[in-house]
Formats: C-alpha cells, sequence, structure tokens
C-alpha cells in the first residue's frame, strides 16, 4: 500500500474528534494486524500436519508434562481460553486418535488429557517445523521482540493473566 492504513486511521480519528481514543485504536489495530502477521507462517506451517495452533498448543502442553497427562481444568488455566474452546478442540485430537480422556483417578467429575503415541510424534515434528520455519527469522529483532514481550506481559499482568511469584521463605 502506498500508505499506512493504521497511521490514515489515527489522522481520521484526530479529524473528528475523538483524540482521546486515538491511542488505544492505534494500539488495538497495530496488535491486531502484528498478530495476522505473527500467525500466518505458523498456521502455513501447521497445515501439513492437520494441526491448527489450538490444538497444537494442548498436545505441546502435555507433551511438556512429565507423564504426558493432565487433569482438564489444568489445560483450561494453562491455555488462557474458555473451557468450551478446549472441549471443542479436544475432541478433535481426540477423534483423530491423538488424546485421550481419562477418569480423574480422585475426582469422579473431573477429567484427565493424556496425549498418545501418535500426539506425541506429531507434536514433535511440528515443533520442530514451527521452531524452524516460523518462530525463528520473525521480522522483528531479538531486542525490540523482547522488549515488546515485555511491555505486553505488563499489560497481561494488569490485566490479571498472572501474578508476581510469592516470595519463598529462606530455608531454616
Amino acid at each position: 500500500m502506498p500508505i499506512d492504513p493504521i497511521a490514515e486511521a489515527r489522522r481520521q480519528w484526530l479529524e473528528h474528534g475523538w483524540s482521546d481514543a486515538v491511542a488505544g485504536m492505534t494500539l488495538v489495530t497495530s496488535v491486531n494486524r502484528a498478530q495476522q502477521l505473527l500467525v500466518a507462517p505458523v498456521e502455513a506451517t501447521l497445515r501439513p500436519f492437520s494441526l491448527s495452533f489450538a490444538r497444537f498448543e494442548v498436545l505441546r502442553l502435555l507433551a511438556f508434562t512429565r507423564d504426558g497427562r493432565l487433569p482438564m481444568r489444568s489445560a483450561v488455566k494453562r491455555l488462557q481460553v474458555h473451557p468450551t474452546s478446549v472441549t471443542s478442540t479436544v475432541d478433535r485430537l481426540v477423534r483423530d486418535g491423538l488424546v485421550v480422556r481419562e477418569q480423574h483417578p480422585t475426582d469422579g467429575r473431573a477429567t484427565v488429557l493424556s496425549i498418545t503415541d501418535a500426539g506425541r510424534e506429531l507434536v514433535e515434528r511440528a515443533t520442530a517445523a514451527l521452531n524452524a520455519d516460523a518462530f525463528t527469522g520473525v521480522a522483528v529483532d531479538d531486542d525490540d521482540a523482547a522488549e515488546l514481550v515485555r511491555i505486553i506481559a505488563r499489560m497481561r499482568k494488569r490485566a490479571g493473566d498472572f501474578e508476581d511469584p510469592r516470595p519463598v521463605p529462606e530455608p531454616l
């Protein structure tokens, strides 16, 4: 494009007298466009594996655990996604033989997710592809990426995504 459309939207906001909303509009629009640019290569890389990013995240989360198992409730909290979305994603993973649902050993109402050997093999191949094709060579240098992550982390913390760890007392 010959002009930056977000800069043009900013100009229009100012011209229409919405100066108090300019910073927020510009931020939301910029981050939304950056998200599109970052996710496109991830989706393209995962397509040959028949995985969405949501499905990949569930598999990777399970593969990171010691025994490949995690209560559904814990997966929902860690993924920071609505439970219905995780359930839908897990349904597809179960259908494809990549995850199984198990009864929780002590809570009859809870479900435990367990990655299958096929799921583990797939997520390892998909992770290698993402690391090679989507997570390296991002159009931001390492220092800018680190600063951007710090800024977003502060925003996420203020929104309640996480808390600072509690101080651990010195051992006696």
